[in-house]
């Protein structure tokens, strides 16, 4: 059985397909769209039925390919944009209306919660997930005993369009002060696997990670698209993006900067996978 999952965030909609069997769970393909609702959100502060037309239009552009594959069990999510619009209540019936599917928004602590469904979640008091998206980001922390999530209205598209708050800033830093020092930050989203990308490294010490990102905020948007093949909704936002990361990564004194593939649309279909199955999963 195949299943699927989709993501509407802030930058971006995403979503994954996965193949299943009672005891494992494939990814197979995977999907994006660079529909920004933060532009609307942290602009106009809410979300315009134009805006949400694309919406519907780009989740029945997916539900044709779940119909080529033969998919019928699906879970959609929303998130920071979908939390923060003064009409979203109004905004998720309209596209459940048109679509005729569930759409869940989740919080920000849910957001951070589903880390746990990540392979390697029981990171230890040492490392930490960090999801950076384009209107929050949320941390995980697990060992043996205790599990820390926090989310924060810190993002690459909140930051870049200047409605970051100070005293939010501040917030994080006072938590980040009180669980440091942290060896290795494990990054979450598009902006911090594409700048590794870009270097041709997996990961790098916080030092170099500093140096190499301040060089890249010397390049102005089409540079960046051009050097290094950046889509242009990714180009704009990932100075952003990693000066987040940077002050996490000084806050907390890490050691070394990698990245996962793993998001939050992973995570749900993970989840749908373990409401279908009873047994022990096995993850590709």
């Amino acid at each position: 059985m195949k299943i699927a999952s989709i993501d509407i965030g802030t930058n971006a909609i995403k979503s994954k397909i996965f193949k299943t069997t009672p005891a494992s769970i494939e990814f197979i393909q995977g999907i994006r769209s660079p529909i920004r609702l933060g532009s609307d959100v942290f602009n106009e502060g809410s979300l315009s039925t134009a805006k949400l037309d694309q919406v519907i239009e780009t989740i029945r552009e997916y539900e044709e390919i779940f119909k080529e594959n033969s998919i019928s069990h699906y879970k959609i999510v929303a998130t920071s944009a979908f939390r923060d619009t003064s009409n979203s209540e109004d905004a998720r019936r309209y596209i459940e209306t048109a679509i005729n599917h569930p759409l869940n928004v989740i919080s920000g602590l849910e957001e951070a919660k589903l880390i746990r469904f990540h392979p390697k979640s029981n990171t230890g008091k040492n490392k930490i997930f960090v999801d950076l998206g384009g209107g929050s980001t949320e941390f995980f922390i697990r060992d043996e005993k205790d599990t820390i999530i926090r989310s924060f209205q810190l993002g690459a598209v909140r930051n870049m369009l200047k409605r970051d708050e100070k005293e939010e800033w501040q917030r994080l830093e006072k938590w980040l002060q009180s669980i440091k020092p942290k060896k290795k930050l494990i990054g979450i989203g598009g902006n911090i696997r594409s700048f590794l990308n870009s270097q041709g490294l997996k990961g790098m010490p916080l030092n170099e990670f500093i140096k190499k990102s301040e060089r890249l905020s010397k390049l102005d948007t089409k540079e960046k698209i051009k050097k290094y093949k950046f889509s242009p909704d990714r180009a704009d936002v990932i100075d952003h993006a990693l000066h987040i990361f940077k002050f996490i990564g000084e806050q907390l004194e890490i050691q070394t900067i990698t990245s996962t593939k793993w998001g939050i649309s992973d995570s749900i279909a993970i989840k749908l996978f373990h409401e279908i199955y009873s047994s022990k999963v096995t993850i590709s």
